[in-house]
Parts: structure tokens; C-alpha cells; sequence
């Protein structure tokens, strides 16, 4: 009877939150800063949206220190004999200059952390495109360089590896600014960084071979 009791005045499992969360992090990424109070939920959860979402063949990768968390799908190397299952969590291919973008971002965030400044790195419309300036065919048509950089960015906004920021009514695009968010981190690893020079060779390889190519034809 006591032991009856005592179940009856614990608190009831959240279920419902836990539904919650897993369907916010089916869709995308929760963030400390934008959506505190799943955030809190997610941390008090978390063992069980671990043990929920491994059914569907995912994983919860969630950084207290930078503040995101998301699923991903689970390694397929981690158990061989296991059945294969369909992938929930699609796999996006990107374009090549996407690619390059974001390898770009990720080591501009790399050096950014290393001066110790200010946590949240900012970069204007124009500072993105003189990162990738230098790595594109040399053109003497800029605006049309500058459209299809825009083209990319809204790409890369849109997959959620840059945020653009809220600028003046009168303001026009190229005052646009972007913040980019550290959740970068977790896709762009400091191994991948330690061959970043070795695959910068190769993006400009491959470049100047698309360049020929477009003359050629």
C-alpha cells in the first residue's frame, strides 16, 4: 500500500514533452538561445530522447557548452550484424561552391575562437564574398559573381549554417550581415579543418577544370 502510495505522488512521466521534442528535433535543430524552455526540457530528457529516437536508428548530438542539439543518423559501422534500416534523417547533397562556403565559414569560425573575442562571429555580406573571391575564376563580370554568391548564401541560410540578421528597412543587400551559427562545428570537424589546405587544393583544381570546361563549350 505504501509503495502504492508513494508511486501516486511522484511525479507523472512526461510523455507528452517527450513526444515534443523528438518531433522539434525531427524537423531541425533546437537552440539554448531561441527556444529556452525545450532547451530545459531536452536536458531534463535527454536519456530518454537517447533511448527513443536509437529505435529509429538516430542519435541525439546535443552540446551543452555551444547551446544546439539534433539528430543525426546513427553510424552505420557501429553495428554491422544490426539490420539496416531506411535513413530518416536524409542525406543533402550540396554544390560544389556551397561545399566551399562552408569549409570557408567553419575555418573563419576556427580563427575567430582563437583570437578569444566575442562569442558570436558576424560577417558581412561582403566579407563572405571576399572569402570566396579568391578561390572563384577570375571574372570581370562582379555582379554576376555577387548574384550567384547571394544564391548560395540563401542556400546555406536555408540549411540552417548561417543566420542572416534583421538590418534596416533602408538598408539594402549589400549591407546584409550574417551570423554564423557554431553549430557548424559539429559538421565541419577540426580533423576535417587539419586537411582543409589540402582540400582547398583540390576545390581550386577543380574549379579551374569547370572554368575550361564552360570556355570549352
Amino acid at each position: 500500500m505504501t509503495e502504492q502510495l508513494d508511486s501516486q505522488l511522484d511525479p507523472p512521466i512526461a510523455t507528452h514533452d517527450l513526444s515534443a521534442l523528438v518531433i522539434v528535433l525531427l524537423k531541425g535543430v533546437i537552440y539554448q538561445e531561441t527556444e529556452a524552455g525545450l532547451w530545459t526540457s531536452l536536458l531534463n530528457l535527454q536519456a530518454r530522447v537517447r533511448d527513443y529516437v536509437a529505435v529509429l536508428g538516430l542519435e541525439l548530438v546535443l552540446d551543452e557548452a555551444e547551446g544546439y542539439a539534433f539528430l543525426r543518423s546513427r553510424s552505420e559501422n557501429e553495428d554491422e550484424a544490426a539490420p539496416k534500416l531506411p535513413r530518416l534523417v536524409a542525406r543533402r547533397p550540396l554544390s560544389f561552391t556551397v561545399s566551399l562556403l562552408l569549409a570557408l565559414l567553419r575555418k573563419k569560425l576556427a580563427e575567430f575562437d582563437a583570437s578569444g573575442g566575442d562569442t558570436r562571429l558576424v560577417l558581412s555580406r561582403g566579407e563572405i564574398v571576399d572569402l570566396i573571391r579568391v578561390f572563384l575564376p577570375d571574372s570581370s563580370n562582379e555582379a554576376k559573381l555577387i548574384d550567384q554568391v547571394d544564391t548560395q548564401l540563401n542556400k546555406i541560410v536555408e540549411l540552417g549554417f548561417l543566420r542572416k540578421l534583421k538590418t534596416g528597412a533602408n538598408q539594402g543587400k549589400q549591407a546584409a550581415m550574417f551570423e554564423v551559427p557554431r553549430i557548424l562545428k559539429a559538421f565541419v570537424d577540426a580533423q576535417w579543418l587539419a586537411d582543409f589546405d589540402e582540400r582547398l587544393a583540390a576545390y581550386q583544381a577543380q574549379l579551374g577544370a569547370d572554368a575550361e570546361a564552360g570556355g570549352a563549350s
